[in-house]
């Protein structure tokens, strides 16, 4: 008998992957809503555009259900630490294997798992930055280029992300890629539709 993860793994298409988690998400509950599709979509930009040797199968899918056991309420100090850890825990129950689990364990620093999946900085950096660009209950969405700037001197300050320095060149490039009429890059763009969502 087929598990999910070899029905989620054997999917194809980008869109239908997210269909996938949708109906997951109504069946167990696990944390899934824009924030996790504008994540994603980052991740897919970023690996074409700049030609990631990577997996982007298992990166996008990863990048689909690393956050499902993430709290809607980020108050609980505790469960912001641990969610990434609960969530490979569960994703193990549906099939998935102990390097797919690792990767998405690996979204966050907190279990100290080393040496680090390739896979999980790609995962670190899009979670970080497009959380972020979208607007929180909390605070107001950040700017582009703030973001990137917290992103590389905050967040990232001291931890090794061998994708650091070929993220801020992406955004760079595709901020300089104008979209729309009103001249707004790529990024800009797509985060106005989430914020506006």
């Amino acid at each position: 008998m087929e598990t999910f993860a070899e029905y989620i793994l054997s999917e194809p298409s980008y869109i239908k992957k997210m269909e996938i988690v949708y109906y997951l998400q109504k069946k167990t509950n696990i944390f899934y809503d824009k924030s996790v599709v504008f994540k994603t979509q980052l991740a897919k930009m970023f690996i074409e555009e700049m030609n990631l040797d990577v997996d982007s199968n298992i990166v996008l899918t990863a990048c689909l259900l690393c956050g499902c056991k993430k709290s809607t309420t980020a108050t609980d100090l505790s469960k912001v630490k641990s969610y990434a850890q609960e969530g490979a825990e569960f994703l193990a129950t549906l099939g998935f294997s102990k390097r797919f689990c690792k990767i998405c364990e690996e979204v966050n620093r907190y279990s100290g798992s080393m040496p680090r999946e390739k896979e999980s900085d790609i995962l670190e950096i899009v979670d970080q930055f497009g959380g972020m660009l979208l607007h929180r209950p909390e605070r107001k969405a950040f700017e582009i280029d703030e973001a990137l700037v917290l992103l590389e001197y905050r967040n990232l300050k001291g931890k090794n992300n061998r994708y650091i320095a070929l993220f801020k060149e992406f955004v760079n490039k595709m901020e300089n890629l104008k979209e729309n009429e009103m001249g707004n890059g790529i990024i800009s763009d797509l985060k106005e539709r989430m914020n506006a969502a």
